[in-house]
């Protein structure tokens, strides 16, 4: 299958048939193309174009298509659509990504758009789901799934299962519930298939599976299922009830999501902020870490005034202050991300006091054969021993600082519940930069 590529022509294409409403070319021109490849069309149309095509389109489709869209894209959308418009689009989506949609909706008008669903079971559905915190497991969950009774035998259990699966988009797992639908195990299609029909589920189905509560956080939900390599996990709530499954492209959407988190925390980005976002909301995304890094600066100028006699007899300090700064934030970037990353994938292994020593000896092998170097570069470059090893000392000793800094915060940060991420970047940088100054001029203090 070759990609699928939105050039400019193609674009312009699709408007112009938009505005000469051609729908008939316009529907064979998209007709074989995936729902994904024609949410980012929709991306870049106006707002009256996309709502023209998504009400053109057949609601399967576009339901599909909903899902897809950026958020702000889909917002407007969904504000030219009428409540009845916005039910038939949800009619035709899963129950999870239903109640997504109904949760970015306007308060004022959920009530009136539920009331629109032309299936009522599956509207039933999608109000309990809304009742969890969209940051847990009840929230990320679907409805639709694949039940058992472990009384029934394999016929009736056959023939169940074909009634339920007409709702499924997919049937990862088959479970097994006793009568009040507590989850017991699950059912292996082999073993259903041949097992005479006669024989109890109760005979022959797993009792070991893995399962996670509503109330679990989707961090942790994609850790159980990357460790385990499931494609869906049962969700049961407070009393043991099978109440839903999540699936892995689920999954993948929260693991994407937080990568991205973290990636701009480690970039002293505060908020979930975008490219396209609003100037305001980018700046008062940014501007809380500028603020420490510009305290920070103000730290460290103040550390070195109170050494400018040392400097103003030996000028060459000066010269070696943003080395010994740079080397401080980078080495301490270096140790948090790698912890963060460990941390993040759950195979950060042993003690604090054992990761701390660790750090210890590989930051100073890695700060020896550093200083190396420096000595001889000073050395050769003025002549002066006592610089060069008052340079070469301070820089073994920063080098040591920052890694032990970089290695505890993101740790003591984790244990306290906060997450390791807000560690990276300008956080580490600034502390660094501070106490890489502070070491420095200590050290040439004493050798000088």
């Amino acid at each position: 299958m070759i990609p699928f590529k939105l050039t400019d022509e193609f674009l312009e294409q699709i408007e112009g048939l938009i505005e000469s409403k051609n729908d008939t070319d316009l529907k064979l021109l998209l007709h074989d193309i995936h729902f994904a490849d024609i949410a980012e069309i929709v991306n870049e149309l106006s707002t009256e174009d996309a709502t023209y095509l998504i009400k053109l389109l057949e609601s399967d489709v576009t339901s599909d298509i909903l899902t897809e869209l950026d958020e702000d894209v889909r917002e407007s959308i969904l504000g030219n659509l009428s409540n009845k418009e916005i039910a038939e689009e949800l009619d035709e989506l899963d129950t999870d990504d239903a109640a997504d949609i109904i949760g970015e909706l306007p308060q004022e008008i959920v009530q009136q758009v539920i009331s629109e669903l032309e299936d009522k079971e599956h509207a039933k559905d999608i109000v309990d789901l809304l009742r969890y915190h969209e940051n847990s497991a009840g929230g990320l969950m679907a409805k639709e799934l694949v039940k058992v009774n472990e009384n029934w035998n394999v016929l009736t259990c056959v023939k169940e299962m074909r009634a339920q699966a007409e709702n499924v988009t997919r049937v990862h797992s088959i479970y097994v519930v006793d009568d009040e639908d507590k989850l017991k195990g699950r059912l292996s299609l082999k073993d259903l298939l041949t097992t005479s029909t006669k024989t109890h589920i109760s005979e022959i189905y797993i009792p070991k599976v893995d399962y996670v509560s509503v109330n679990e956080k989707p961090e942790e939900v994609a850790k159980i299922m990357t460790k385990y390599d499931l494609e869906a996990i049962p969700v049961i709530d407070e009393i043991g009830r099978l109440v839903g499954r999540i699936t892995i492209d689920d999954i993948v959407d929260v693991i994407k999501e937080e990568a991205e988190k973290d990636y701009q925390m480690a970039a002293g980005i505060s908020q979930d902020v975008e490219a396209d976002d609003s100037i305001l909301e980018l700046t008062k995304a940014r501007l809380p870490w500028l603020a420490l890094g510009l305290l920070g600066g103000i730290g460290a100028a103040s550390i070195m005034g109170g050494f400018e006699y040392l400097m103003q007899s030996h000028k060459i300090l000066f010269l070696f202050t943003p080395l010994i700064a740079a080397m401080a934030g980078n080495v301490g970037v270096q140790s948090s991300a790698i912890v963060v990353q460990g941390l993040a994938n759950n195979d950060l292994k042993g003690s604090i006091t054992n990761r701390l020593f660790k750090e210890m000896l590989l930051a100073a092998l890695n700060g020896v054969i550093l200083a190396l170097f420096l000595f001889g570069f000073v050395w050769i470059y003025k002549g002066e021993l006592a610089v060069a090893i008052a340079v070469s000392v301070s820089l073994v000793a920063v080098i040591i600082v920052a890694g032990l800094i970089g290695t505890f915060v993101p740790l003591f940060l984790h244990k306290r519940g906060i997450d390791p991420a807000i560690a990276t970047g300008p956080f580490i940088t600034t502390s660094n930069d501070i106490f890489g100054i502070l070491i420095y001029f200590s050290i040439a203090k004493m050798f000088l």
